[in-house]
């Protein structure tokens, strides 16, 4: 329903916003305005003002800002509707009535409501009844105990055609509206009307208001088909316009910054109890457009959580192409792939929550989802190839609804075919990216990124068999593995570009040779290797002092600063150059000191010149 103006100015105007606000909020008052530190983003001193006169609170230090209705839309996740409803109804300001038409189909809605309750209620007992040890036992071995099935209100539908059909019909339900609120399928072919669910361990559904709408059920039997199964289209019920788990998650979305879109009841459920409240799913079909909103009303950059095999992969690019049209400033999407065998349960199971955390931590943006997708395992050693690679790319950036993301997207897609295929073709003159001589023209443009979890390439067997080379110059690796180390902590996405020459580097300083393992295991898991949350991954790992040894180890190359512009000031080619030198230098005494021979005869070059 559509509010006027003057409506929604009464709620405003009875609306003490101070108290509202001051229920999350710590307010003191300076002047005519309250003041506090600002729940929408880290502060000590405070800079978000509440004025009651003008009905507006304000952050001066992100700029989050606006009314009574804004604030349970940011902060609870509501959508506009249901804050209306909530003020008005705490204000005490009566909505417009409405029609005959509207009331009669609200008083049906209550009615199902009612009903499916009933059901839920009913699925529950029936889990704790004798005849629900096996649905126990089985939750038992996913880990779930009591507490945890009366956390989540699991149930069991029993087997046979009417256990619930006879529970409702007690309670005077008739069989029309059994079959209208989704929980008996209608009498048909000769067969009787029966019950839609049995046979299967229970998941109630609820609406954003706690409201159980609806069920997903898993058989019990092996052969049942299809394991899992929802409730069908219902009046209170749309499979893509719900998520499982949302009524709970998104304030504990708000309050986390993200929310994570885990496959399925199971891994929500798993991910609930190990601390991740803010986990929800979607419920037996690919993620929707209007699942989408939901999520982008509780949190900027939701974390979608797939299985690292194909059908997770496929899963992922149908939810990133999905999305691409309804970008906007601030808002997209992340993607963690779990390691191929393992879903959220087992994964948590082995190797604890921070495992977990881990993997969202480093979630790769939409843009590296779509970049490797176009990319890994291609060869674009030929000009024709890699044109045909920058139209896909320009395809894809046409497809962003938001001119101006549309253009971000377009430019950084260009420079990472340059970074990646054009420099790369020769960084020095001579040579390929890796020490070899050059072929001319593109040079070695085939460079292979690392492929997404799941394909058999996600891992070399150089990558999984790193070996430590002991060899010559100590005192010169030990500068040269000081300066490397530098500038993987610095530009950590250098471990993803070249992880196999990075695994076969013969390395001797054990505090290299750690970070070079997490980053090549971060690598391998499908992880994104940003800065931030590399540096965030190594702190949870309990590593502070490793970290602080780590971080002022950016070295220049030998020979003193250079010049602004030069090919030096690139990371990457510094890691190139960095990591040849060293190889040489573990080749032995010859090998070093021809390097510092070589060294000194283009510096006594560059004095003459």
């Amino acid at each position: 329903m559509r509010y006027g103006e003057g409506l929604l100015e009464e709620v405003r105007r009875r609306t003490d916003l101070v108290a509202l606000l001051g229920r999350r909020v710590k307010l003191v008052r300076k002047g005519r305005v309250m003041w506090g530190c600002c729940p929408f983003h880290p502060e000590k001193s405070p800079s978000f003002k509440v004025e009651n006169e003008r009905r507006l609170y304000k952050c001066f230090g992100c700029g989050q800002g606006g009314d009574c209705f804004k604030w349970l839309m940011e902060t609870e996740g509501m959508a506009f509707p249901e804050a209306v409803e909530k003020l008005a109804a705490e204000a005490g300001v009566e909505l417009p009535k409405w029609s005959p038409e509207d009331e009669a189909r609200e008083s049906r809605k209550k009615s199902l409501y009612e009903i499916i309750e009933l059901a839920a209620q009913f699925y529950h007992d029936q889990l704790f009844a004798d005849g629900g040890r096996p649905a126990r036992d089985y939750l038992k071995g996913r880990g779930l105990d009591g507490t945890a099935a009366k956390q989540f209100r699991l149930g069991y539908a029993p087997p046979g055609n009417n256990a619930l059909i006879d529970h409702l019909t007690a309670h005077n339900i008739t069989q029309d509206d059994m079959i209208e609120a989704g929980l008996a399928r209608p009498a048909q072919d000769g067969r009787p009307m029966r019950d839609f669910f049995f046979d299967r361990i229970m998941f109630p559904i609820t609406d954003g208001r706690g409201r159980t709408i609806a069920f997903g059920g898993r058989g019990m039997a092996p052969d049942a088909k299809p394991k899992y199964i929802n409730t069908g289209e219902t009046p209170l019920f749309s499979k893509g316009s719900q998520l499982y788990n949302f009524q709970t998650a998104r304030a504990a979305a708000i309050k986390a910054g993200t929310i994570i879109l885990a496959e399925g009841y199971m891994d929500v459920i798993a991910l609930v109890r190990a601390g991740f409240a803010h986990a929800v799913a979607p419920l037996g079909t690919a993620f929707t457009e209007d699942q989408l909103q939901m999520l982008w009303r509780s949190a900027p950059e939701p974390v979608l959580a797939f299985d690292g095999d194909d059908a997770g992969r496929k899963a992922a690019l149908r939810a990133a192409h999905m999305a691409l049209p309804h970008l906007k400033a601030g808002h997209s999407l992340r993607f963690a792939f779990l390691p191929q065998g393992e879903d959220p349960d087992t994964l948590i199971a082995h190797q604890g929550a921070g495992a977990m955390a881990g993997l969202i931590d480093l979630a790769m943006p939409l843009s590296e989802l779509l970049w490797r997708n176009e990319t890994e395992g291609k060869d674009f050693s030929t000009p024709e190839r890699l044109a045909g690679l920058e139209h896909a790319l320009r395809e894809i950036a046409q497809q962003v609804g938001d001119p101006q993301i549309g253009a971000y997207y377009r430019d950084a897609f260009k420079e990472k075919v340059f970074a990646t295929y054009k420099r790369r073709a020769a960084p020095v003159p001579g040579r390929s990216p890796r020490g070899e001589p050059s072929r001319g023209g593109y040079g070695r443009t085939r460079f292979t990124p690392r492929p997404l979890p799941g394909t058999p390439e996600a891992l070399s067997a150089a990558v999984r068999q790193s070996r430590l080379v002991q060899a010559g110059g100590a005192a010169a690796r030990q500068v040269k593995e000081a300066e490397l180390a530098g500038l993987l902590w610095e530009d950590p996405q250098i471990a993803l570009n070249h992880a196999e020459m990075l695994a076969e580097l013969p390395v001797a300083d054990p505090s290299l040779d750690r970070l070079r393992a997490e980053l090549l295991n971060l690598a391998a898991s499908g992880s994104s290797l940003e800065k931030a949350g590399v540096h965030t991954h190594f702190a949870r790992l309990g590593l502070a002092e490793f970290v602080a040894r780590l971080a002022p180890r950016t070295h220049l190359p030998d020979g003193g600063p250079q010049e602004a512009g030069t090919a030096e000031d690139d990371p990457e080619a510094r890691f190139l150059r960095a990591a040849q030198d060293l190889r040489e230098l573990a080749d032995g005494p010859s090998e070093h000191n021809r390097l510092l021979g070589s060294r000194k005869a283009r510096h006594d070059g560059d004095l003459r010149r």
